[in-house]
């Protein structure tokens, strides 16, 4: 016969059930254990009825980490050789170091890859908060954050219950069609990238959205004839284009989303024997570091900034205070030989 079944010991509460139970993250527990003064004295105060309550015990994993030995934060973003992306997270890096935190780097490159990093980051241990650039993040996944009591930032893309850094992209593609049309031109042709994107990309519709209002209020009726959009890319950019400036009716100047695509449209009006910027003009998006080497004008939006901007609001998340201000550099066109 069975004897009866016995439990075995308890598990002793770990620094992440005392966040947990205390509503904040384990920096924070961290910093009142170490009575590091950053900590508001509500917070501290409610942190300490959790570590009461509980009956936890500090680690030495845990002391390390208030101590700077093995903090980090988690970055989550899309293909790290795009360059609009290594921009930002240069101004992340920058920021991290400044607070002699770690990078614990995501990159995604399929729907699979970016459902498991939310996933996975939301059950480690070893990261303090998570930035995500550039990708959207859904009700579900911010509510499973959100009872992790994991601090998120968005950068390039925002949701209603996260802070977040975003780039007027409406106002961006207003002002690239703006600079064409002030060149003289009528016939403005776009490419971009083809909605929707498998992971939820909308700043490329956004700045066509904004391109067109601006057509319009010149009194420029826009043409779908005039755009194509496909998967992003140099390559499938350029492809896109040669069939767009062999029409007979061709554009004298188009719109890229972004300098990646731009470049792919210089390649493309090389190839079908057009001058730039005598036969078409062309302007792009992000003002990248090749932009400037090869004179194409942009529109300049503050990349690197935009990152370190994520990175301060997620620094005083973690540490339990408010948001610093600021205040991002306005977009501006950066005319070059191209336009």
């Amino acid at each position: 016969m069975q004897g009866p079944r016995t439990r075995g010991p308890r598990r002793p509460p770990t620094i992440r059930d005392v966040a947990r139970h205390a509503g904040v993250s384990v920096a924070t527990v961290s910093r009142v254990l170490n009575e590091i003064p950053v900590v508001r004295s509500e917070v501290r105060e409610r942190v300490r009825a959790a570590i009461t309550e509980l009956g936890y015990r500090p680690s030495t994993t845990a002391r390390n980490l208030s101590l700077g030995r093995s903090q980090a934060i988690g970055v989550v973003a899309p293909f790290f050789t795009t360059p609009s992306v290594v921009e930002r997270l240069r101004g992340v890096s920058e920021r991290a170091s400044q607070h002699g935190y770690a990078l614990m780097l995501f990159d995604v490159e399929t729907p699979d890859q970016r459902a498991g990093a939310f996933r996975d980051f939301a059950r480690l241990d070893r990261v303090d908060g998570l930035l995500v650039i550039s990708l959207p993040l859904y009700d579900d996944e911010v509510s499973a954050l959100e009872r992790d009591h994991l601090p998120v930032v968005m950068v390039d893309i925002g949701h209603p219950r996260v802070p977040h850094v975003v780039t007027d992209d409406v106002r961006g593609g207003e002002l690239a069609a703006e600079h064409l049309i002030s060149r003289g031109h009528r016939r403005i042709g776009f490419v971009g990238d083809l909605p929707p994107s498998p992971f939820g990309f909308t700043s490329s519709e956004h700045r066509r959205e904004g391109f067109r209002r601006a057509l319009r209020r010149a009194g420029i009726e826009p043409d779908g004839e005039m755009e194509r959009r496909g998967r992003h890319g140099r390559e499938e950019a350029r492809v896109l284009a040669e069939g767009l400036l062999r029409c007979d009716d061709r554009p004298t100047a188009v719109f890229a989303a972004s300098d990646t695509q731009a470049l792919g449209v210089l390649e493309a009006a090389q190839a079908v024997g057009l001058a730039v910027p005598a036969d078409v003009a062309v302007i792009g998006f992000d003002d990248t570091e090749i932009a400037g080497a090869i004179g194409l004008s942009t529109v300049r939006q503050p990349l690197r900034e935009s990152g370190a901007r994520g990175a301060d609001l997620l620094f005083a998340a973690i540490a339990g205070d408010d948001a610093p201000e600021g205040v991002l550099e306005p977009l501006a066109v950066v005319a070059r030989r191209t336009t």
